[in-house]
C-alpha cells in the first residue's frame, strides 16, 4: 500500500482521509498547533482510525513543504470565513444576540429592583 492510498485527493484544497469525511487539516492541526498525541486524535474523531492518523502525519512528513502550504491556505480560508460571517451575520444569530442582551437587561432591572426592595 503507498502513502497516498489512505486519502481521497478531491481538490488542491481538499484531501480527506479516504472512507471519511475527515480533512488532513484536522487531524495535523491538532497534532502541530494542539500538540496532540496520535492516540488522543485517533481517539477524538470516531470515523479514523489511529493507522489513519500516523498516515497523515507521515504523508506531512513526507511532503512538508507542500502541505505546510496546503495548512496555511486552509487557516487564511478559514479566517477569512469567520471575518465575512462577523460582518454579515446570519439572521438566527443576530435574532439569539438580541434575545441575550434583552435577557441582560432584565437581569439587570431585577437586579436594581431587588436593591431598592
Amino acid at each position: 500500500m503507498q502513502l497516498e492510498d489512505y486519502f481521497n485527493f478531491l481538490a488542491p484544497n481538499d484531501i480527506r482521509i479516504k472512507g471519511t469525511r475527515v480533512g488532513i487539516e484536522t487531524v495535523l492541526y491538532d497534532f502541530i498547533h494542539r500538540k496532540r498525541l496520535p492516540e488522543e486524535i485517533a481517539q477524538s474523531y470516531r470515523t479514523i482510525t489511529l493507522e489513519q492518523v500516523y498516515a497523515t502525519i507521515l504523508y506531512y512528513l513526507h511532503n512538508q513543504e507542500a502541505v505546510s502550504k496546503y495548512l496555511a491556505d486552509w487557516m487564511d480560508f478559514a479566517h477569512q470565513q469567520r471575518k465575512a460571517q462577523e460582518l454579515n451575520p446570519h439572521p438566527a444569530i443576530i435574532r439569539l444576540r438580541q434575545k441575550l442582551a434583552e435577557r441582560k437587561l432584565d437581569s439587570q432591572e431585577q437586579s436594581e429592583i431587588s436593591k431598592i426592595g
